[in-house]
């Protein structure tokens, strides 16, 4: 099955890397692949239908270039002057083979001769997290581990179950291809909405397209963003906030994930869009227009286009010899106390969600036994 992320490196008559990103629509995988040089060639675009159902597929595609400074694939004419001396295939002859181990194979030929072929794989979010735990097992030790850690220098992340990997809402649905996204359900929602919000969010403009997506990312709309916190307890608070009464037992878990953010953005360079681009994970600060749950949250978001995101990191510590990514994972158990502390420290559901939602959240777990 072809369906989701896929990413690799191709050798020929170029070399670099590719992703190919497939939803299934109306019975076909609809998506997009994108191949990025390793030189000054500029990265190649192409849209593709394959029958579901297929290992083996043929096609001729039309390719684009993408222009870099607005982000979209666009004819070669647009963009010819900034590459004297270079010309760009139209459409390329390509094949398509799946392997037994899960393995995509594509070769494809153009019509100015240029050949390639990429190897391609998939990650393994759904897999169980192989990241082991931090020897910090109980609250009292949490407190005391993160309280002497450098002030600011990490980020925090709170999961209700410790077997939940770090993921995007967008790709927990299933989904994979960003473009679509970015093309379809984004300047819908913004007509929707912009008759709602006191702000008209200018989607051309980086730092308000960053705020439209962290503000609909807080209302529950599924978008490539993962929402982080600078304070542990904060992180703690959503862990616990949600367990059902039958799962705060000893040998359930929660976990809260721990990222050395000032590391990975001295060794990384950061982005601020979800494609075109390489794979990558950047830490993303958007200004909170409309969104009065940011600052009380103490909250930051990373933005990503990797499905994987923990395998993503795995990748890069083993490359570096280094540590970026750490999780602490604790007894459900522990919930009441956990939740009666962190009220003390101003911490509570009326705090971190300002507005009658919040306040009726905070006295129902003061005062009923739920």
């Amino acid at each position: 099955m072809l369906k989701g992320q896929w990413f690799g490196p191709y050798a020929g008559t170029h070399s670099g890397n590719i992703i190919a990103e497939f939803d299934e629509i109306g019975g076909d995988l609809v998506g997009t692949v994108t191949a990025y040089p390793g030189d000054s060639v500029p990265p190649a675009f192409t849209e593709v239908t394959i029958p579901t159902g297929r290992e083996a597929f043929e096609a001729v595609l039309p390719l684009q270039p993408i222009d870099f400074r607005t982000g979209n694939p666009v004819p070669w004419e647009m963009i010819a002057g900034q590459h004297p001396g270079l010309n760009m295939s139209r459409a390329a002859d390509t094949k398509w083979s799946l392997s037994p181990d899960h393995t995509l194979y594509l070769s494809w030929v153009t019509e100015l001769g240029n050949h390639g072929i990429a190897v391609l794989r998939q990650g393994a979010p759904n897999a169980s997290p192989a990241l082991k735990p931090l020897s910090v097992t109980s609250w009292a030790e949490f407190k005391e581990y993160v309280t002497s850690l450098e002030p600011n220098r990490y980020i925090f992340r709170g999961h209700e179950e410790n077997t939940w990997r770090l993921r995007t809402y967008f790709h927990r649905t299933g989904r994979a291809d960003l473009r679509r996204f970015m093309r379809v359900d984004i300047p819908v929602l913004h007509r929707h909405l912009s008759g709602m919000t006191q702000h008209v969010f200018n989607l051309t403009d980086p730092i308000e397209n960053g705020a439209f997506h962290n503000l609909v990312q807080h209302h529950g709309y599924p978008t490539p963003l993962l929402d982080w916190t600078y304070s542990p307890f904060v992180a703690a608070y959503f862990a616990y906030r949600n367990i059902p009464r039958e799962n705060r037992i000893a040998d359930r878990k929660i976990r809260i994930a721990l990222f050395d953010a000032k590391q990975w953005q001295a060794d990384f360079a950061q982005l601020d869009r979800f494609t075109p681009a390489l794979r990558h994970f950047s830490i993303f600060l958007p200004i909170a227009i409309n969104n009065i749950r940011m600052v009380p949250q103490q909250g930051l978001l990373t933005i990503s286009n990797v499905d994987d995101i923990e395998g993503y990191i795995a990748e890069h510590e083993e490359a570096r010899g280094k540590k970026y990514l750490e999780a602490i994972d604790l007894p459900a158990s522990e919930r009441a106390q956990v939740m009666t502390e962190l009220r003390m420290m101003g911490i509570t559901a009326g705090s971190l969600f300002p507005g009658l939602d919040g306040v009726c959240e905070q006295l129902r777990e003061q005062n009923f036994d739920l």
